[in-house]
């Protein structure tokens, strides 16, 4: 798996984790009054804004990558930005619920089990998007590691080919020299050859 793929899926799931425990610190306010909400509450803006600054982190992740691949992360982001912006607007109708009122605020923000249940359903859905995600990008190793296997047999081949060239280079020298003696040779044999018939 590529670091960008990596990191992806990294903050795929923090945000996964976060907002899953944004929801249930806005449920659990909405039960509270007094000082108690409101420390729910500002803890739940601080969780917000981290939930935020990783979707800006995936946001950024998506745009370095493949524009085939990037597309479709950044549909994953959008749809984070969309359950970001839900989880805000709970919130806010959070701020104005009053504890006595808790059944009327959880209907009011639709928050019973029809919605307990389709929000897990979602997340259940971006965990099963991450795990394809993550076997695609073993498949995608998998072709790496091939590709590489395969250009070190190549490049060990052309080293072969190489040597091979080098000795029959050295061979044919060495043929070519031989050459060259035998012919130094030869004149000289036929030099003597003449000498010897001034003598008889």
């Amino acid at each position: 798996m590529d670091d960008t793929n990596a990191l992806f899926i990294q903050y795929e799931n923090e945000y996964c984790n976060k907002s899953t425990d944004i929801s249930r610190k806005i449920n659990s306010a909405i039960t509270l009054t007094g000082e108690a909400k409101r420390k729910k509450l500002t803890e739940v803006d601080g969780d917000i804004k981290e939930a935020d600054n990783i979707i800006k982190k995936m946001d950024m992740e998506a745009r370095s990558v493949a524009p085939e691949r990037s597309k479709q992360l950044q549909n994953k982001v959008k749809e984070y930005k969309a359950d970001l912006a839900s989880l805000k607007e709970q919130l806010t109708k959070a701020r104005t619920a009053v504890g006595n009122e808790y059944e009327a605020a959880r209907a009011e923000l639709g928050l019973g089990m029809d919605y307990a249940s389709s929000s897990q359903a979602q997340r259940d859905r971006m965990l099963s998007a991450t795990s394809k995600l993550e076997q695609s990008n073993d498949r995608l190793q998998t072709g790496k590691k091939l590709l590489a296997e395969t250009e070190a047999l190549g490049a060990s081949v052309l080293a072969a080919l190489q040597e091979q060239r080098t000795t029959i280079q050295h061979a044919h020298d060495t043929l070519h020299a031989a050459n060259g003696d035998l012919r130094t040779a030869d004149a000289s044999l036929k030099t003597m050859n003449r000498r010897t018939r001034w003598f008889f």
